[in-house]
């Protein structure tokens, strides 16, 4: 054999040795990429513990901080999202505790899918995730209110949720008073407005309101006197 086809024997045998070795390289970063995302799944299913209530109230009310810095900022939709968020963790703690008032299972329950049904929250945990609630709800109704097209429909639900645990919540009495008035209801507008009004006697928004829904139902019995001869008439 000849000193040339030596050396290119000796070359082409290194250079699948380090093809050799930069496979098994490859294979073993691979096997640990994989491990890794084993790891992590493992991890992320077996996070939840006993601190998780107190992880997940803290979650929420970091969400709800952002809604409340993003409305601030006048940046409504973002607000929205963020007050969204902090109520689904909140429904889904709930739910996955078992708390009646949580409703039917829904999409909020999976975001907990492991916290054990032993989990309980303390006394202090209830009550920020109660006032968190209420807290997002009343936001909603503001943000929307602020909206180009206001849902009021949608202002009037989220007001009442408010009221069904706190009845003498001032914000959500008057903007229920003032959403039941977009709507053309207006003596439930004049009965919050005016149970808001006992609250806040000097606020102007809620006196101009009133004001407001006086002048509508004031008119509404005028056409109904003038009205109602022709109406019986024909």
């Amino acid at each position: 054999m000849s000193r040339a086809s030596a050396t290119q024997d000796g070359s082409g045998r290194a250079e699948g040795g380090r093809g050799g070795r930069d496979a098994r390289q490859q294979q073993q970063q691979q096997q640990q990429q994989q491990q890794q995302q084993r790891l992590l799944a493992s991890a992320m299913v077996r996070q939840p513990s006993r601190s998780e209530p107190a992880d997940v109230v803290r979650r929420a009310l970091d969400f709800k901080s952002q809604g409340t810095q993003c409305y601030k900022d006048k940046k409504y939709r973002e607000a929205i999202g963020k007050y969204h968020r902090a109520l689904l963790e909140i429904k889904g703690l709930c739910r996955v505790l078992g708390d009646p008032e949580s409703g039917p299972k829904s999409a909020a329950a999976l975001l907990l899918p492991s916290i054990s049904k032993s989990s309980t929250l303390t006394d202090e945990q209830k009550g920020a995730m109660e006032t968190a609630e209420l807290e997002c709800y009343n936001s909603l109704a503001a943000c929307l209110l602020q909206m180009e097209l206001v849902n009021y429909e949608r202002v009037k639900e989220y007001c009442l949720k408010v009221l069904h645990k706190e009845g003498q919540n001032f914000k959500a009495l008057y903007r229920s008073g003032v959403a039941y008035y977009h709507l053309g209801d207006f003596q439930k507008a004049l009965h919050y407005l005016t149970e808001s009004h006992k609250q806040e006697p000097s606020d102007t928004n809620v006196v101009r309101y009133i004001q407001l829904t006086e002048m509508k139902i004031r008119r509404h019995a005028q056409r109904e006197k003038k009205d109602g001869p022709q109406a019986l008439a024909v």
